[in-house]
């Protein structure tokens, strides 16, 4: 599935352990209400850059084209999920997005420049999983994670070419810096299943 997005494997560190994608299919209940709560907190996450830096047009006009989308996701989720008798309930974050964010700086543009290079590797990595899952699921389901594709891997594009933008120099050494972070992650145990967790422990 991934053969038709290289950019996505170029840019991400590592493809997501066989383990975690058993761990998926035998969720999937759990899956489904992740899911849910990550396209609420993408589209969360692009608000809030629009209200902190109101500055930034070319920021403004891509995030809130990001958030729209992302809710129209969140809203298509929470559908599948009524249609199979799924409660939408409160879950705990999986250490991954807080993996990445603790290492946010603190100074502008700074960190402007990592909070949108994580949201690259947080939509990045979503796009991939959608594609590794997609073949193991229901046909439902399948067609849907299939669809979100074309928009995730664009969405990270976005976040990419923003950090790049606002910058004011080479972003490459930061990049590396995230995709080392972003492997730990992904290939370390966990004991909770997450969209975003590592494999069983």
């Amino acid at each position: 599935m991934l053969s038709a997005y290289p950019e996505l494997s170029q840019f991400l560190p590592c493809e997501s352990p066989q383990a975690w994608v058993e761990w998926a299919i035998e969720n999937q209940t759990l899956m489904l209400v992740d899911h849910a709560h990550c396209e609420k907190k993408a589209a969360s996450t692009a608000m809030n850059l629009m209200y902190r830096y109101v500055d930034r047009d070319n920021l403004l006009h891509k995030m809130s084209r990001l958030a729209r989308e992302e809710l129209l996701h969140f809203e298509q989720v929470h559908k599948l999920m009524k249609g199979r008798g799924v409660d939408y309930v409160h879950l705990s974050a999986s250490r991954y997005a807080e993996g990445l964010r603790k290492h946010i700086r603190t100074h502008e543009p700074a960190r402007l420049v990592d909070i949108l290079i994580i949201g690259a590797f947080v939509e990045a990595r979503s796009c991939e999983r959608f594609a590794v899952l997609a073949p193991h699921l229901d046909e439902e389901l399948s067609k849907f994670y299939l669809s979100l594709l074309k928009s995730e891997a664009r969405h990270f594009e976005d976040y990419l070419a923003l950090a790049e933008e606002y910058s004011g120099e080479d972003i490459s050494s930061r990049v590396q810096f995230f995709r080392e972070l972003e492997h730990t992650l992904i290939t370390e145990p966990d004991t909770e299943f997450r969209m975003h967790s590592g494999p069983p422990s």
